[in-house]
């Protein structure tokens, strides 16, 4: 057992007692703890050899360790092969000895067991060192550049890997109510060793994002991207925490900041909405009308947007337990798919039997009364109505004054009262929220003298690491999100994706062809999943930790043209896109290794699985509505860029999917740039700006629903970014400039320009210098020939 923080070790002897009176040993020698030398010799190794032919679930745990021990030996070898084959075995270990199981519960039990214990043996730290030597093959990255198609064969060794890594980090990241006291201490000791720099120097998650960046650089194309994008995601999230341990995180950090609490719970708010009714096309409208003179009832779900506020209780996509999972991912996968992918299995939630004809009124007294959201306004919103009502009956302004009220009529005063009383107190001063100068963290520490106490979170680590190269980072997973998009066309310069999808043979049959189209259209939408999941918890965990390290993440998104890409996503089909599906049931692990295989026909692939929905693409697609919110909010360049790029019919054909949040997301979308869309715009669409008022939160002063925004100037926006860009640039020289080598306090330590100051300073020596003193003298000045006369010339 490793202490990590002690840097020792627990030596445990593993073999039955009697051979322990026998010349043999086992030895553990820790020099650093992500580095493990074991030697085996004598008795040892033949009882490690007894558990030969007897199954694994009938070994006892000191049994199964010496053999984890063994196969930890075996890896240090130098034969490629055999490494591959120890390799192999230890994944068939962490996928659950599905041979020596009878039904899927089984296999899940012991795919947890076998973790667990994998991780106490050190197998984590001896898959990374493997793993760093097959991202330095300099040999294996040569040949795969040389190769006209790279196929699964030129990244076997990478994937077995990436794959136990995978079921190691997920496996351990998700809580049960069953887990022991040992499992418990061992995830919270495991999360620490996947946050702090490792035997690199960097965490975890970062090597996996050099991986990214070497596949697109062209410097690695056989890298398996849709592995190591899952791993980077649920590093990412296990690290920094999901959705619950953010809102977690926001609650301590405003008893720190002594904040009154938040008045409402965002996730709980959002799981309570009720899905509406989209509008419906003119070609609905017209084939509705037809119907109705020819006397027949039209049965078409999605007609009328008068009802944008009812509740149809038979939609199929309206399921109010499965909404968990739009709003959390780190609780939306927690399985694994394929036979030896250990991929992300979706949870298919099936739709709710049809209700009773007749229901008691007092089941609907469950549902919130009034508006979801409390409105709110801002401090900035109260200064702009205030120098408004000043100029208009007082004839000056007064700054950014909100206090006085001199010379306005009382309902001014009344006004601003009420303002106040919404205005939420959590807002910090604008000199420490928006200036470079003096920023406030959410760890309340601050200093004036270019020193600043930061406190070493995951978020904060992680981001130290990710700045330098930052803009790479961002650049190579959008360039994998527009080749996974659906709406995406095949480039000859693209980047190949299906380099661990594609065999190396062809299929031949119109089954196999089949069977191979429905593994790259999962093979992409699984890409598109982890990368819009892996991104929105970046972007709110650094929006956390500081603010201008989710701007400098937002600015490097905007610039790399992540807004029109996501628009580009969603111009397609969206109904299609939800609705699809593209898996195989009963090749889905751990089903296909645990009972007896169907026969698949052309047939049977062609009419897919039962489910109306593919919740995989549903979250992807609310994942994307969310970062084009955060990119977009209350920034008008950004805003017009929608305007610019035509987003509304695109954005309105996407309320067709029946869900809440989605809904939400897409309101909120349109809500921001309908003061930039016209007033024609606004009237053919009441409907939907119905749906805005009851479903998006309010600020009380906004003029969304009927102003022409007198900001809506071009030159403004450029200026605003570079304002932006030039304060990030300054905070980032002054926190980090230290790390990074440079001048202790950055360009804001001031210098000293007093000689007696600077002559006065204490400095202080090492105590051996007053025994040398006279020879420094000696050596250094005395012997040392100075031309003091060029002090007088000019240089």
């Amino acid at each position: 057992r490793y202490n990590y923080a002690k840097d020792t070790a627990i030596v445990t002897l593993i073999t039955e007692g009697e051979i322990l009176k026998g010349k043999s040993r086992i030895v553990l020698i820790i020099s650093k703890p992500d580095h493990v030398v074991r030697s085996f010799y004598g008795p040892v190794c033949g009882a490690l050899c007894a558990v030969r032919g007897r199954r694994w679930v009938e070994l006892s745990v000191e049994e199964q360790r010496a053999y984890v021990m063994r196969l930890l030996d075996a890896l240090e070898v130098t034969d490629r092969d055999k490494r591959l084959k120890v390799a192999r075995a230890i994944l068939y270990l962490a996928q659950g000895v599905y041979d020596e199981c009878d039904s899927d519960v089984d296999v899940l039990y012991w795919a947890r067991h076998n973790v667990f214990l994998l991780y106490h043996m050190g197998v984590f730290t001896a898959l990374l060192e493997l793993l760093n030597m097959e991202i330095d093959n300099s040999q294996a990255c040569s040949s795969a550049v040389r190769k006209p198609a790279i196929s699964l064969a030129d990244s076997t060794e990478l994937r077995v890997l990436l794959s136990i890594m995978y079921l190691m980090v997920e496996n351990i990241r998700v809580q049960t109510e069953d887990d022991r006291p040992e499992w418990i201490a061992a995830r919270e000791t495991f999360r620490i060793e996947l946050a702090a720099p490792m035997c690199s120097g960097e965490p975890f998650a970062l090597l996996l994002f050099t991986m990214v960046t070497k596949f697109c650089s062209m410097n690695a194309p056989h890298f398996p991207m849709k592995k190591v994008l899952l791993l980077l995601w649920k590093t990412v999230l296990f690290t920094l925490g999901g959705f619950e341990e953010l809102q977690a995180m926001k609650v301590r950090g405003r008893e720190r900041l002594q904040l009154p609490p938040l008045p409402e719970d965002s996730i709980r708010v959002v799981r309570a909405m009720r899905a509406a009714s989209p509008p419906a096309s003119a070609m609905e409208l017209i084939e509705q009308q037809q119907q109705q003179k020819r006397g027949r009832r039209s049965r078409r779900p999605l007609v009328k947007q008068d009802s944008l506020d009812t509740y149809n209780e038979r939609d199929p996509f309206k399921n109010e337990e499965a909404r968990d999972e739009d709003e959390d991912p780190e609780d939306s996968d927690s399985g694994i798919e394929g036979e030896v992918d250990p991929l992300d299995r979706d949870v298919i939630i099936q739709p709710p039997p049809p209700p009773p004809p007749l229901r008691p009124p007092t089941e609907r007294l469950n549902f919130p009364k009034g508006l979801p959201w409390a409105p709110k306004v801002r401090e900035k919103d109260i200064e702009h109505f205030l120098e408004t009502s000043r100029n208009k009956f007082i004839g000056f302004t007064l700054g950014n004054d909100i206090d006085t009220l001199v010379g306005l009529p009382r309902p001014i005063h009344e006004s601003v009262k009420t303002l106040k009383q919404v205005k939420p107190p959590d807002q910090y001063p604008d000199q420490y929220s928006l200036s470079p100068l003096l920023p406030l963290t959410l760890t309340g520490n601050l200093r004036l003298s270019g020193e600043e106490e930061v406190e070493e979170t995951p978020a904060e680590i992680l981001y130290l690491g990710m700045l330098p190269n930052l803009s790479q980072y961002v650049i190579a997973l959008l360039k994998l999100l527009l080749a996974a998009a659906p709406t995406s066309k095949a480039k000859t310069d693209s980047i190949n994706i299906l380099a661990d999808v594609l065999p190396e043979e062809m299929p031949i049959t119109v089954l196999q062809s089949m069977k191979l189209g429905i593994d790259v259209n999962r093979h992409k939408e699984i890409i598109v999943k982890a990368i819009s999941a892996l991104l929105i918890l970046l972007l709110k965990h650094f929006k956390l930790n500081h603010i201008y390290q989710f701007e400098i993440v937002s600015q490097h998104l905007v610039f790399a043209n992540c807004i029109p890409l996501i628009l580009k996503f969603f111009n397609q089909n969206i109904m299609s896109y939800i609705s699809a599906k593209n898996s195989i049931c009963v090749l889905d692990f751990p089903h296909c290794v645990v009972h007896e295989l169907p026969e698949l026909t052309a047939e049977s692939l062609e009419a897919g699985d039962n489910n109306q929905f593919c919740w995989r693409n549903l979250f992807s697609c609310i994942n994307l509505l969310r970062i084009l919110n955060k990119l977009t909010k209350w920034k008008h360049s950004r805003t017009m860029m929608l305007v610019v790029f035509k987003s509304a019919p695109i954005l309105k054909r996407a309320l067709k999917v029946k869900q809440a949040m989605m809904q939400l997301y897409v309101l909120k979308l349109l809500k921001i740039q309908t003061k930039y869309l016209g007033r024609q715009w606004r009237k053919s669409n009441m409907k939907t700006m119905s749906a805005i008022y009851q479903k998006v939160r309010h600020r009380l002063n906004d003029d969304w629903a009927y102003g022409n925004d007198i900001d809506a100037r071009p030159w403004y926006f450029q200026v605003e970014e570079c304002d932006m860009r030039e304060s990030i640039e300054k905070f980032n020289s002054r926190r980090y400039d230290r790390s990074r080598g440079g001048p202790a306090g950055g360009e804001f330590t001031p210098v000293d320009n007093c000689l007696q100051s600077v002559l006065g300073q204490r400095v202080e020596l090492p105590e051996d210098f007053q025994y040398s003193y006279e020879l420094w003298l000696e050596r250094e000045v005395f012997s040392q020939p100075i031309q003091w006369e060029g002090l007088l010339e000019r240089p």
